[in-house]
């Protein structure tokens, strides 16, 4: 079963994965490469995740740069950056598009937490379903007689402690990206 135990933890630390993502992708008015992780350019006749099109960095805490690699591509990539809907205006200079991050107001603060709640709440979700499966797997152990009722009891508490352990660090990355978009 430490094998069953192995893949509960890996799909829990997906979900954590995923919301570590969505959480990088808030602006909290630092700049963060993930803040353009959203934007989708239309290049050579398809879309494309603007990190397929150029390097971005950031050179200065309240500034982003994008080398776009195809000079072909500049307009593109600022349309898509603008298009976003991140509330950010791309200035490009040749091929450098520089995007300056502009500082959050009060009322758009109180926004970014409320969203940063939502995708902490969906992570809690998603752990907690992958706790039920694996009670789930246990019971029909349990029901095949393949383990007995204090190896269930044993196994349960395990897949307690691991989706315990788990909102524990769901909740403390919540708190942490709070206090980085109230801090003005």
């Amino acid at each position: 079963m430490a094998t069953a135990l192995d893949d509960l933890k890996r799909r829990m630390d997906m979900s954590l994965d995923t919301f570590k993502k969505e959480l990088g992708g808030l602006r909290t008015g630092r700049a963060s490469p993930n803040m353009l992780d959203p934007v989708v350019v239309d290049a050579y006749g398809s879309h494309m995740p603007l990190n397929q099109v150029g390097t971005v960095s950031v050179p200065e805490a309240r500034l982003l740069t994008v080398q776009v690699w195809d000079k072909g591509l500049v307009k593109s990539v600022e349309k898509a950056i603008t298009d976003a809907g991140l509330g950010l205006n791309p200035q490009p200079d040749g091929q450098l598009i520089r995007i300056p991050i502009p500082s959050l107001t009060a009322e758009r603060r109180q926004e970014l937490s409320k969203v940063a709640g939502k995708y902490a709440e969906g992570a809690r979700v998603a752990i907690r379903n992958v706790r039920r499966d694996g009670m789930e797997q246990i019971k029909k152990q349990l029901k095949d007689k393949a383990i007995s009722e204090d190896e269930e009891k044993n196994l349960q508490t395990k897949i307690q402690q691991l989706t315990d352990g788990e909102i524990k660090k769901i909740d403390e990355m919540l708190t942490n990206k709070e206090k980085e978009i109230t801090q003005v």
